[in-house]
């Protein structure tokens, strides 16, 4: 054994089940959810890597659909291109545990563009883990390429949740997958309204690029490239490319969603969007109607509709009684916003056991999934008969006894696409606004006039290493509404108080909406409208000192996701009891990239959670002179890396001489199986 060590000429970390690879279908963790039964520890690794859609691993399909199921096969909509995935699955593996359940997922950045990245788990509020929230430069340093992050946190709040990636556009290609925390039927206020609450009727939707992000990316910012989505995918699946089959006049496509139902069986559907671009979803299901009963995990008093909209990051779940004929029927996703403009949809099939296995009939056609009847979540529309917003949703929850008439704190925050030249997309002296033609022109998404810059070094854990000068907040004396202004957007609240934030969409320039999610807070909707094409913050401040916004502070419906219609206004209240640095942005991925969002600070710096041990850090760094004192072996001899940094307890480290050349040291480090 040794002789063949002698080949090694590099280091060399060998770590079991680091190619695992599992798609945790069949995880202890799946269980029911019990009354009194003891928490499990819910250990997942997900490997993170470039792939590709119709990769080798899928052989014959979409010729031989059988194909297309095989491990490791993406199939997508049919389109060649690349991707990013967890465990070469899209989406990535879902997780689905029980209340307060640990969960430990260890992260392998396997990018081999050498790309950092990280992982946030939406909708858990991560009190006591703020440290995990997986958000880049704010909660933590980027996973670097070919290491290891460990995220460990307890399912400490129930619902419809997911994980994506957190670092420039890596959700958008493929990084993303639900997690479910589920209760005992008991402490579920809708449990008498379903028979079956099932891992498979997970529905995770959202808009699709029939290329890597980055490149629409930059294409859009930087050259005027189209930015709207043509594809839409249902858990991964659906059809776009259509594939000749040879010698006919025929096509096939890639393999729809199937989700299996037993005639007047009641079956619980969890919906969660991944939406990428300014697409609002509506979801339908044909011949049924469904019952609405909880939104970004929160439950609310049932209510029947034909159809609702769902946002980039929101969630939504729902009761389907499957009490129509056994058959075949669509299941209909249909884009709005910038996905109308190419008219983007995407169908899956609901099938009664023992109907055939074949599509459903009737047309599939973007107007085909235009339900008529009552609609939950409209997109940039006043509330009235047939037109619900979220605002009109009436929790389950106790009355918080937050909700006082007058918060602690309460802040204006207004929303637009501003026209200002810029030095990233419009050079004030080369290529200026005024000197572009209009598809070049770039209008910057910002939050009250300032766009929010990643600060060198986590805010939460390396607060004291990032410059001063690069923080702004609520009373920054710029003239921004006249010049392009960024910094590190940050408003303060102390530790208990109740917030008030009046998010307004002045609606100027586009006719667009912003779906705002707010990190490691439950919020309240307590007010909602649309009041014309446009609007402005000073109107809504006139409105509201006038006493003419009305507030719902008894019964408001909880969420952490929300859209802001434009030419309106939406009203949020959340309790700050979660100390940390959190992150409050628009959800669609290009104006979180470029800075549509602030960051809220609860507490002082003295009541901020303490790092865990031996915690990743990084940041800024200039030459200074040499480090002296030990800080390698004897000169030019290299040594293993010490415990916590590197190495775990139980490598064994060897100091091995290459064959190929005497000169040449290599070090191997072998970590045993524990």
């Amino acid at each position: 054994m040794i002789a063949s060590l002698f080949l090694v000429l590099a280091a060399v970390c060998v770590t079991a089940g680091e190619y695992e690879l599992s798609d945790y279908a069949n995880h202890p963790c799946i269980r029911e959810c019990v009354e009194g039964a003891p928490p499990m520890t819910c250990v997942y690794n997900f490997t993170v890597e470039y792939y590709y859609v119709l990769s080798k691993a899928c052989y014959d399909c979409p010729y031989n659909i059988t194909d297309c199921f095989r491990p490791h096969c993406v199939a997508a909509d049919g389109v060649g291109r690349g991707i990013i995935t967890a465990n070469r699955m899209l989406p990535g593996p879902a997780i689905q545990v029980c209340h307060n359940d640990m969960i430990i997922v260890n992260v392998h950045n396997k990018l081999e563009g050498s790309e950092g990245t990280t992982i946030h788990w939406h909708g858990v509020l991560q009190k006591g883990s703020q440290h995990h929230d997986g958000v880049s430069m704010i909660t933590q340093c980027p996973i670097t390429p070919h290491s290891t992050f460990q995220y460990k946190f307890k399912g400490g709040n129930r619902g419809t949740h997911f994980w994506h990636g957190h670092a420039g556009t890596h959700r958008s290609d493929g990084l993303f997958g639900a997690l479910v925390i589920r209760e005992p039927l008991s402490r579920d206020p809708a449990s008498h309204l379903f028979d079956h609450d099932l891992p498979e009727h997970t529905m995770i939707v959202h808009d699709w690029l029939v290329e890597l992000t980055i490149n629409r990316f930059a294409g859009h910012h930087h050259a005027g490239y189209d930015n709207k989505p043509a594809s839409m995918l249902i858990n991964g699946r659906g059809t776009f490319r259509e594939f000749p089959i040879p010698n006919t006049n025929q096509t096939t496509h890639t393999p729809l969603a199937v989700f299996n139902v037993q005639k007047d069986r009641r079956y619980r559907f969890r919906v969660i969007s991944n939406g990428i671009m300014s697409c609002p979803i509506q979801v339908s299901v044909d011949h049924h109607d469904i019952i609405m009963i909880a939104t970004d995990g929160v439950p609310h008093d049932p209510i029947v509709v034909s159809s609702f909209n769902v946002f980039a990051g929101e969630r939504f779940d729902f009761i389907l009684d499957a009490d129509k004929g056994v058959g075949n029927y669509w299941i209909r996703t249909r884009g709005l916003g910038l996905c109308g403009a190419k008219s983007t949809k995407q169908v899956a099939i609901l099938r009664y056991e023992n109907a055939t296995e074949t599509q459903p009939s009737g047309p599939t056609d973007y107007d085909s999934g235009r339900r008529n009847g009552k609609l939950l979540n409209p997109w940039n529309e006043k509330g009235g008969p047939g037109r619900t917003p979220v605002s009109l949703l009436n929790t389950t929850l106790a009355d918080p006894l937050h909700m006082k008439q007058v918060p602690d704190k309460k802040f204006y925050v207004a929303m637009d696409f501003n026209k200002l030249d810029n030095y990233k997309f419009n050079h004030e002296e080369l290529y200026p606004l005024t000197a572009v033609s209009r598809h070049m022109k770039l209008y910057v998404p910002q939050l009250n006039h300032i766009t929010n810059i990643q600060p060198p070094s986590p805010l939460l854990s390396q607060y004291g290493d990032i410059p001063k000068d690069m923080f702004c907040g609520p009373h920054d004396t710029r003239n921004c509404r006249r010049e392009y202004c960024e910094c590190i957007h940050v408003i303060k609240v102390d530790l208990d108080d109740t917030v008030e934030m009046v998010l307004i969409d002045e609606g100027v320039t586009f006719n667009a909406n912003h779906p705002m999610h707010l990190h490691g807070h439950h919020f309240r909707v307590v007010a909602m409208d649309k009041l014309n094409k446009s609007t402005s913050l000073r109107e809504i401040k006139q409105m509201d000192e006038a006493g003419l916004i009305e507030r719902n502070l008894e019964t408001p419906v909880a969420k952490d996701t929300v859209t802001v219609a434009d030419g309106g206004y939406t009203i949020i209240r959340f309790h700050a009891d979660n100390p940390g640095f959190w992150l409050l942005h628009c959800h669609i991925d290009f104006h979180k990239a470029i800075g549509m969002g602030l960051i809220v600070q609860v507490g002082e710096l003295n009541q901020m959670p303490r790092p865990p041990k031996h915690f990743p850090r990084c940041g800024n760094w200039e030459y200074t002179g040499e480090e002296e004192g030990e800080g390698e072996g004897e000169r030019g001899t290299p040594r293993c890396p010490v415990n916590g940094a590197g190495r775990n307890q139980g490598d064994t480290c060897l100091l091995i001489p290459a064959t190929l050349s005497a000169a040449i040291f290599s070090i191997l480090c072998i970590r045993r199986s524990m």
